[in-house]
């Protein structure tokens, strides 16, 4: 892996995380009601998130990094909830923090929230030029698996074995 796209790489985790950190220490606010059923709803959100995160976390296995750059040696994900999102891990950050920002009740704690869907849309670019290169299947997965919504009706090209 060249230089370049090692440093990139890791200057998206290194933003992510600034980005991530600050949503979570937003103080709670009083910009929206919070009454009991929203809090729930949010964290039913936030919950939801971290499964779909850990979950696609173990099904890439000694494949996962910290760095968007894919790794020499990994396979193209295909099942699971790689099925169904070419991103589940950022599927499952966004759901999550929207929970967070929900339960915030701080105009902050959204405005950071929607930059980091913004964020994670250019990362996810890049990501996804780095795996075009490496996997010649890619374009084939990409064309028929939406990259953080999922659409049940079109269930893509993994199986699940």
């Amino acid at each position: 892996m060249g230089t370049d796209r090692r440093r990139t790489g890791w200057l998206f985790v290194i933003a992510q995380v600034v980005l991530l950190v600050a949503i979570v220490l937003v103080p709670e606010g009083d910009d929206w009601p919070t009454p009991p059923w929203l809090l729930g709803f949010a964290s039913v959100l936030t919950l939801g998130g971290m499964v779909v995160i850990v979950v696609s976390a173990l099904r890439l296995g000694r494949a996962l990094t910290a760095s968007p750059a894919p790794g020499a040696t990994a396979g193209l994900q295909t099942t699971g909830f790689y099925r169904w999102v070419r991103h589940p891990v950022y599927a499952g950050l966004l759901v999550l923090v929207v929970g967070v920002a929900i339960r915030s009740g701080n105009i902050l704690a959204a405005v950071l929230s929607v930059v980091l869907v913004l964020f994670l849309h250019r990362k996810a670019a890049w990501e996804e030029r780095h795996l075009r290169e490496q996997y010649p299947a890619y374009d084939a997965y990409a064309a028929v698996t939406p990259r953080f919504l999922p659409r049940p009706w079109r269930t893509g090209t993994g199986t699940d074995s």
